[in-house]
């Protein structure tokens, strides 16, 4: 059985980045210290990098509605 690849971050605005970017965003864990680990389906591990190299792009709104969605899901854990 083949096991499932993912990409994980902890930064927020990463992944409201790559959920603003309609990436598949599996599940939202959380670790001992009760931060948050972003997780999402491993076809996104390319796009992550455009992020941190400064050349990605996202429609504004989209961005800005990931943010809010992302931070009312770490708040209602």
């Amino acid at each position: 059985m083949k096991t499932m690849e993912i990409y994980k971050t902890r930064d927020l605005f990463e992944a409201a980045f790559l959920y603003g970017s309609h990436h598949n965003l599996i599940r939202v864990d959380q670790d001992d210290d009760e931060r948050c680990w972003f997780v999402f389906d491993d076809e996104c591990k390319s796009i992550a990098l455009t992020y941190w190299q400064g050349r990605a792009t996202v429609n504004a709104k989209d961005y800005s509605d990931a943010i809010r969605t992302l931070k009312d899901i770490i708040f209602s854990h």
